[in-house]
């Protein structure tokens, strides 16, 4: 395999996560797949290795909701994959009640947006060392409600959908924000929609998605072969190289409503400050 490729998806073992890290062993990426539960990463590896007769992606175990669990993770990944050519961020969560992780960070900020952010800025060495590399972050049009004074919901009342929705919003403001800083450089990021795919997130949500009363969530029914088809596009295509800092949905570019440097690097430093404090002691 000398001279192949190299990716990682994260929440790669089940919805959209597993149809990108199909779409780019198809496309012949040696594949890492990053899930919370081995077994279910082996059978999605061993599925994948079938359907594309592709040797069967590499599985890692990390909770995207610990920084702890990413700084390990990552450690080990760089340790075995000194050159990474696309970094699929696709790992999430949606619940209906306010929960924080041992870290004491609430949990659907810790994993939608800071497990992003800092598995990212970990695996920046290996990303820079390829020709040309992309991020790739699985955001949502399902976008909104974020508020940098409490993104933890500690003042405000919780809501799910509310918390889902910021952390999606605080995804495009962040790939934003990581694109400036890598302009110029061998390594483009940008994030998209998938449309509307009825995956385990939501389901295990009690069908929140569903409740999202005015929401715009486009074709709602998706399969996540079909959610995926962007996220393989932006990893794969010429069309997009050196393209950086959009936001996208069906392969094309739409105009991000987040546009807001200020607030952009509010949201930078932040997150800046809050991986900093979860990984001091690591």
């Amino acid at each position: 395999m000398s001279g192949t490729k190299t990716a990682l998806v994260t929440g790669a073992s089940a919805g959209i996560g597993v149809e990108i890290a199909r779409g780019l062993a198809k496309a012949g990426y040696r594949t890492t797949l990053a899930v919370r539960n081995r077994e279910k990463g082996e059978a999605a590896a061993r599925d994948i290795a079938s359907t594309t007769g592709s040797e069967a992606p590499e599985v890692c175990v990390v909770d995207f909701s610990l920084m702890s669990s990413v700084g390990t993770f990552a450690d080990a990944f760089l340790a075995r994959h000194p050159t990474l050519d696309v970094l699929a961020n696709n790992a999430g969560t949606c619940i209906t009640a306010r929960t924080e992780t041992t870290e004491g960070i609430e949990t659907s900020w810790a994993t939608n947006q800071l497990g992003y952010f800092l598995g990212t800025e970990l695996l920046l060495p290996a990303l820079r060392k390829a020709p040309s590399a992309r991020i790739v972050s699985v955001a949502s049009e399902l976008a909104r409600d974020l508020d940098l004074d409490d993104v933890e919901f500690r003042r405000r009342s919780y809501g799910g959908i509310t918390a889902y929705a910021q952390s999606k919003q605080a995804n495009r403001m962040w790939t934003r924000a990581l694109a400036r800083r890598l302009a110029g450089t061998n390594v483009t990021a940008n994030s998209l929609h998938p449309g509307g795919v009825a995956t385990e997130i939501f389901g295990k949500a009690g069908g929140l998605l569903g409740k999202a009363a005015g929401v715009a969530v486009s074709m709602m029914g998706r399969t996540p072969a079909q959610g995926a088809d962007t996220a393989v596009w932006l990893a794969t295509s010429m069309d997009v190289e050196g393209k950086t800092g959009g936001f996208y949905f069906d392969r094309r570019e739409r105009r991000c409503r987040f546009d807001n440097p200020a607030e952009e690097e509010r949201l930078w430093a932040l997150c800046a400050s809050m991986t900093t404090t979860a990984t001091a002691n690591r």
